[in-house]
């Protein structure tokens, strides 16, 4: 008898089967997965159809058209493998599509890592409840483990398939949503089973090259350049809270001698924070994030932007995107300890490069984390 699933559902209900040889939480973690990842697909609606619809919201109207735009330049100016990616809008049920849990040792800016299917490792865990991603929280918590639990507005299935546009992150300002857009997409061009650091830092890389570019298509510029050097000064704040905690974690003191230590550096994290926003039009942008700061929260922005620079030393020595996304995939494809050489030379070298226009923010964090005192 012919099948009646589509292509799509078979993919996520064949992968839950074979999960059946796993472990019990194993299979659970999948089944929630593969429900969650079909109530999104199964609720998708084609962006043309929605704008045409007499009763659709005007502004959510403007913004899914802005969306086409977006995609456009996509494909036409950053050779991202756009196909029917968003080209579809979906109204969720709850305000996000998915909570992430990202744990690391009360010593360790390492994080635990989770391996998957087809994806490889990575360091974080999705779940499409709010309330499991909870519970998966306090167990870890209970282990010992500091823990950052948060909301996912958008994710990427690597081209499995055509995600869709969501209510989550739909009504973001034009910067962000274009900012987000180059992201995920980029993970459709490049992607390293295993290797989060890389593919984050990779598509976060291709995010910020490539907005100043649309931003000035679009005659936007004056928040859009505030947001950024916003961006800048806590990605710096983090940096160095960072450096300051390897050596503490290294260190042969007592553990009750560390976890003074390593509060005393994320005081000061937070005293710096409110030091250097409190001129900024919303200093409350980023508070939530820093004000529970602790190793997970530590990895995460290094697992998105630790590389960063690197990406964008290798975009400068190319002479076109696909050239780049080409080059990208050939140190992705490196053996492991020579890819990481090969990302900390082209990061050296990036940096060495822009230490003029990193100067500032650079200065004002270091300063800030030096000299303060909680």
């Amino acid at each position: 008898m012919k099948s009646v699933l589509s292509p799509h559902s078979r993919h996520i209900w064949l992968l839950v089967i074979t999960l059946f040889l796993c472990g019990c939480e194993t299979v659970g973690y999948y089944a929630q997965a593969a429900a969650g990842q079909w109530r999104i697909l199964s609720a998708r609606q084609p962006i043309e159809k929605v704008v045409q619809e007499p009763d659709t919201d005007e502004k959510l109207r403007r913004q899914l058209m802005l969306v086409q735009e977006i995609r456009a330049y996509a494909a036409q100016q950053l050779d991202l493998p756009v196909g029917e990616a968003y080209s579809s809008y979906v109204q969720l049920e709850d305000q996000y599509p998915i909570w992430n849990v990202l744990a690391a040792p009360e010593f360790s800016l390492t994080p635990k890592r989770w391996c998957y299917p087809v994806a490889g490792c990575a360091s974080y865990r999705g779940y499409f409840r709010k309330s499991a991603a909870i519970a998966k929280a306090n167990s870890l918590r209970a282990q010992g483990y500091d823990i950052y639990l948060g909301p996912v507005p958008a994710y990427s299935t690597l081209g499995w398939f055509d995600d869709p546009v969501l209510s989550s992150f739909v009504n973001w300002p034009p910067e962000r949503l274009a900012g987000l857009l180059f992201h995920e997409l980029a993970h459709r061009r490049v992607y390293i089973s295993g290797d989060t650091q890389f593919n984050e830092s990779f598509a976060t890389a291709v995010s910020e090259i490539a907005l100043p570019g649309w931003l000035a298509s679009q005659g936007l510029t004056g928040s859009a350049t505030q947001a950024r050097a916003e961006t800048m000064a806590v990605r710096q704040l983090m940096n160095m809270a960072r450096k300051q905690l390897k050596p503490i974690y290294n260190s042969s003191e007592s553990d009750s001698l560390k976890l003074e230590q390593k509060n005393l550096v994320l005081a000061r994290l937070r005293q710096c924070y409110r030091k250097i926003s409190e001129d900024w039009p919303n200093p409350t942008r980023y508070q939530a994030y820093i004000e529970k700061a602790n190793n997970a929260t530590l990895a995460l922005v290094a697992e998105y932007e630790s590389l960063v620079p690197a990406f964008k030393q290798l975009y400068l020595e190319s002479d076109s995107w696909e050239a780049f996304y080409n080059a990208t995939q050939w140190v992705g494809e490196m053996d492991k300890n020579d890819r990481e050489q090969k990302l900390h030379q082209l990061s050296e070298e990036y940096s060495l490069s822009n230490s003029v226009i990193n100067a500032q923010s650079t200065f004002e964090a270091k300063t800030c984390m030096t000299v303060n005192s909680p």
